[in-house]
């Protein structure tokens, strides 16, 4: 609508300009000459030369292409280059204007039905076929009185068809651009429409909790990026709620687990009161085992809800990473004589930082503990600690059986546990390592783990020195 209401204007614009250049060039034309043969003719109408004023107005007429009449100071006819309207007054507004108003010339359009128009723009609003025909006028002068007027009558047929056909081509091309313009308006909106109706629809269909919804990713530009945009926010939502609702499902099992052992073991209390001491005393234990495994696995879902919050603080202090390993590897010992394993420590620097000490402490004994778990009875764990460059790199090795490479992924993720090497037999809640990678990234450090199946598995941390 824009573009062809703006074409409208401008073919109207450009029609009435060429109107009025073709309307006053017509004008200047037929003045000029009429204006030369007035001053020719006065000298011959002042001496009544009739004869000569009779040659005159032929001539004229030739060159300028029209009749030519010449009225006497009363606006009566006293010679016509046609010979037909001697005697005739005119009553014309242009012939009024010379005896009456004292003008030196005029010009104006009539039609045979009468009608008179001075302005192109109003002449071109009106169609009277071969109707048309221009009065131009000039008063004959002599000693400072005017004597007479010579009216100069001539076809403008030709010139206003011209105008009429170009203001036809107009309407006709302008009605072809306003049908161009509304197609391809049509055309260049669906295609920018489309792409935002399948966005819409896609987050209708987010609104409704379908995470799945993806939409195309067509054209180029800002159209193509929004889409991308969507379609990675979509895909990041999915992983997340699939993570969430999987987070539920495992912890829903692992706190079923010990409250279902609990809730056998208090059953078999309550109905059978004459049980044996040392079988009473053995279930006791056994439900204090499970309370502490929930009460573990509670601290640790804390913790992880904080880290996901963004509101686990760190406590950072001057610290020797060096010590922290020796600590962890302290307590351990315990576990590692009842196994019959050897713990072999390598440590190279004290490897001093600026961190949160008890987190540390917390990643240093989970990596070192599921070492010693998944680690056949005397086996070995490796504990190097060095320096490198402005890093500090912490190695946890055993010669266990390993972890598949299609399980080596998966081995950060919350409750995820390799069928062999990481049953419920061995304990642990199945958040350490999670929990572990959370510390460390806190740290702006990284972890991550190597395996080969059959030959063991490491825990590699590399955390920066220099942050404070």
């Amino acid at each position: 609508m824009i573009i062809g209401l703006s074409f409208l204007v401008m073919a109207g614009t450009l029609t009435n300009m060429l109107g009025e250049y073709l309307f006053e060039q017509r004008v200047r034309a037929d003045r000029t000459g009429l204006e030369k043969w007035a001053v020719q003719t006065a000298p011959s109408l002042y001496s009544v030369d009739m004869d000569k004023v009779s040659d005159y107005l032929g001539q004229a007429g030739n060159e300028l292409s029209g009749r030519v009449l010449l009225l006497d100071s009363d606006g009566k006819v006293q010679g016509d280059s046609f010979g037909e309207m001697n005697g005739t007054r005119l009553a014309f507004p242009e012939v009024a204007s010379i005896l009456v108003q004292g003008r030196t010339g005029d010009y104006g359009v009539h039609s045979l039905s009468g009608e008179t128009v001075n302005t192109p723009e109003i002449l071109l609003q009106r169609r009277a076929g071969d109707g048309w025909v221009s009065l131009c006028t000039a008063g004959i002068v002599h000693a400072s009185q005017v004597i007479g007027v010579l009216v100069l009558v001539s076809s403008v047929n030709e010139m206003m068809q011209n105008l009429y056909m170009l203001q036809d081509n107009m309407v006709i091309i302008f009605v072809v651009v306003a049908l161009a313009a509304i197609l391809s308006g049509m055309v260049f909106s669906s295609v920018l429409t489309n792409p935002m109706g399948e966005l819409t629809r896609g987050i209708q269909r987010m609104g409704r909790g379908d995470f799945s919804a993806r939409v195309p990713e067509k054209g180029s530009g800002e159209i193509k990026q929004l889409a991308q945009a969507f379609n990675s926010m979509s895909a990041r939502l999915e992983s997340l709620d699939h993570s969430r609702n999987q987070f539920v499902s495992d912890a829903s099992h692992e706190l079923k687990t010990p409250l279902a052992t609990m809730k056998i073991m208090i059953e078999s209390l309550i109905y059978q009161p004459d049980m044996e001491e040392e079988l009473r005393t053995e279930f006791l234990s056994d439900v204090n085992r499970e309370i502490d495994r929930l009460s573990a696995i509670v601290s640790d879902l804390l913790t992880l809800v904080h880290a996901d919050a963004h509101i686990m603080k760190l406590s950072r202090e001057r610290m020797s990473l060096a010590s922290v390993v020796k600590e962890a590897a302290h307590r351990l010992k315990p576990l590692t004589e009842q196994k019959g394993q050897q713990v072999f420590l390598s440590i190279e620097d004290s490897c001093d930082m600026y961190a949160d000490k008890a987190k540390l402490e917390q990643v240093a004994y989970n990596l070192m503990e599921n070492a010693v778990k998944y680690t056949q009875q005397g086996g070995e764990i490796r504990v190097s600690l060095v320096r490198v460059g402005k890093d500090a790199l912490l190695t946890v090795s055993d010669n266990g059986q390993g972890i598949s490479k299609e399980n080596l992924d998966h081995v950060f993720e919350r409750f995820y546990r390799v069928d062999k090497a990481r049953s419920r037999d061995s304990g642990g809640t199945g958040l350490g390592l999670s929990i572990a990678q959370q510390i460390v990234t806190l740290h702006s450090g990284t972890i991550r783990a190597e395996s080969e199946e059959g030959k063991g598995a490491s825990f590699i941390v590399t955390l920066p020195l220099h942050k404070g």
